[in-house]
């Protein structure tokens, strides 16, 4: 019988040899896996937090132009208001200058220069406040103007026109003046 229990001995330390080595198997198998499951949550975390960081700077962007372009917006805003008031103040002060003695000589040089482009047989019309002044200047006049000051030329013919009235002296230099209160503003 010791040989039976000789042999079963063997057979049980065997198998606990081979039961260490696949425990032993195992484990480094367990460790891999572990590794690999470690480096793929890595990974994932990583591809994640990089996308959220994206999505995050996209985000901060959009709202940061959307931000700067309200605010050029309200910039642009407040900047035509200004000229906008900026035009009614020179309107103003363009009909305050029609009551003063310096009219009477810009409407002369601008009948004066009517004259020199039409010749002395020009039509001139002009407010009815500026008839007198126009008349003692000995040009033909045409019917009245509504305008805040200035003339209107016409040559004898009616085909040309030459337009030297407030309103229109303000819309043709309308960009230099815009651009001009623009650099006082800003």
């Amino acid at each position: 019988m010791s040989a039976l229990n000789t042999f079963d001995e063997e057979i049980q330390d065997r198998k606990k040899k081979e039961l260490s080595i696949l425990n032993s198997l195992l484990d480094d198998k367990k460790a891999k896996i572990e590794a690999i499951k470690a480096e793929k949550v890595k990974d994932i975390k990583e591809k994640y937090e990089n996308e959220a960081e994206n999505k995050s700077q996209r985000e901060y962007s959009r709202i940061t132009e959307s931000a700067r372009l309200e605010s050029k917006k309200i910039l642009f805003d407040v900047i035509n208001t200004n000229m906008d008031s900026a035009f009614d103040s020179i309107k103003h002060e363009l009909k305050s200058f029609t009551k003063k003695s310096e009219y009477k000589k810009t409407l002369e040089r601008m009948v004066l220069f009517a004259k020199r482009e039409f010749g002395d047989d020009v039509i001139i019309r002009c407010r009815e406040s500026d008839i007198t002044i126009v008349k003692d200047l000995k040009t033909n006049l045409g019917p009245q103007l509504s305008t805040i000051g200035g003339i209107i030329a016409v040559d004898k013919t009616g085909t040309r026109e030459l337009d030297l009235t407030f309103e229109e002296l303000l819309e043709n230099h309308e960009d230099e003046i815009k651009n001009f209160l623009y650099e006082k503003m800003v």
